[in-house]
């Protein structure tokens, strides 16, 4: 993939590309890809999301974890997709998250609209910075740190 090729990607090649399945995996769809430089995607949030039986039954929020780990998810679609590995070999682990801020409640019927960008990549450490925001709103947003790492066995 060239730097300036801009792609989509849909849950199809999400799955193939990122190691999660049902009921972690926090992407729906890629929206706009630029290798070394920005992704793009959203996660549509629906009411029959498991943790809204406890999060808060009478009042259902996602969980702001939750919103970091869809920043964590895009953001490994976009180091993957910058520079490929092997996935039977290798994993990008999630290593920090800096600066994080929770602005706005993201509710059942909102799609989060999730943004990435390459802030500093040496090797196989990736410093990203990630907003997440419902209608043009911010609801959250901070730094993730990942790395690829040799996969465990």
């Amino acid at each position: 993939m060239s730097k300036e090729q801009r792609t989509e990607l849909d849950i199809e090649r999400i799955l193939q590309v990122l190691p999660h399945r049902w009921p972690f995996v926090m992407v729906d769809r890629v929206t706009d890809l630029v290798p070394h430089e920005r992704i793009r995607g959203h996660k549509c949030v629906s009411m029959n999301e498991p943790w809204f039986l406890g999060h808060f039954p009478k009042t259902p929020i996602m969980p702001g974890v939750l919103i970091i780990e869809a920043l964590a998810q895009i953001g490994g679609i976009l180091a993957y997709a910058s520079e490929p590995f092997d996935e039977s070999t290798s994993l990008l682990y999630f290593l920090g998250i800096d600066k994080a801020k929770f602005r706005r409640p993201v509710v059942p019927g909102d799609r989060l609209d999730l943004e990435v960008t390459v802030v500093h990549h040496r090797t196989n450490v990736w410093k990203l910075r990630g907003e997440a925001s419902v209608d043009g709103t911010l609801c959250a947003q901070g730094e993730l740190l990942a790395s690829v790492v040799d996969r465990p066995g």
